[in-house]
């Protein structure tokens, strides 16, 4: 693929979605892919803009002809990434960016190694319960058994941090959405030789402080938040 592929991941409730939109607004030259899944749209969702929406049976045809770069079952759902986005991404000459969990982000880095991925991280536990209480309020129903089952996901998902090449903590918006920005400006400098004016500096700068190997003063909090901080680990 002629463009830099980017996977962005979060556990359900961490603001990913949020930070894609407010990416997509204020870089160019990068494709969204819409993915695949068998899930109901919720609230103002529409086909085609959020996902593409599908049957169990179409979904599983698709799998069967191999046209899924990734995919996996989530909650009893599935979801997936076809292979044509990359082709369209390349065609068009554009980086292109998958939203997609940490299953599918696995299938991806073995397929594309050189894939950057990116791991949104909340705070902690309680900033996560509020956040998926509000999003189920707002589809119209307080759903307190999902809010658990999202939440005890998380723990297990964010166990994921390592396989990440960058960190994102969304406890405050603007600046997540900084730091989004300046990781996908820094790659693209690194690849493509960039002249590095002022501030191009500043978006290596900022990127450079959310790579892994860095990111333990912001990530650790968290870690710890949710029981999982283990003082021995050392952030490479």
């Amino acid at each position: 693929m002629a463009g830099i592929l980017f996977i962005i991941s979060a556990p359900s409730g961490s603001g990913k979605s949020t930070l894609v939109n407010h990416l997509r607004s204020l870089v160019a030259n990068i494709e969204f892919s819409v993915s695949y899944t068998t899930r109901p749209p919720r609230g103002s969702e529409k086909q085609d803009r959020e996902y593409h929406y599908t049957s169990v049976p179409k979904f599983e045809e698709m799998i069967e002809a191999g046209e899924f770069l990734e995919y996996a079952r989530v909650f009893d759902n599935y979801y997936g990434t076809a292979c044509q986005s990359l082709v369209d991404a390349e065609a068009a000459g554009k980086d292109l960016l998958l939203d997609i969990d940490v299953q599918g982000a696995a299938q991806v880095r073995d397929r594309i190694p050189d894939a950057v991925s990116i791991f949104v991280l909340p705070p902690n536990p309680d900033e996560l319960q509020m956040r998926l209480r509000n999003r189920s309020l707002a589809e119209g129903k307080l759903d307190e058994e999902q809010i658990a089952r999202r939440l005890a996901k998380a723990r297990g998902e964010i166990e994921a941090w390592r396989q990440y090449r960058y960190i994102l903590v969304n406890d405050k918006l603007d600046y997540a959405v900084e730091s989004l920005k300046a990781i996908v400006i820094a790659e693209r400098a690194r690849r493509h030789a960039a002249p590095q004016d002022p501030e191009t500096a500043r978006m290596l700068q900022l990127a450079d402080k959310c790579r892994q190997a860095n990111a333990g003063n912001r990530l650790d909090p968290v870690l710890a938040s949710f029981g999982l901080l283990d003082l021995q680990t050392t952030h490479a």
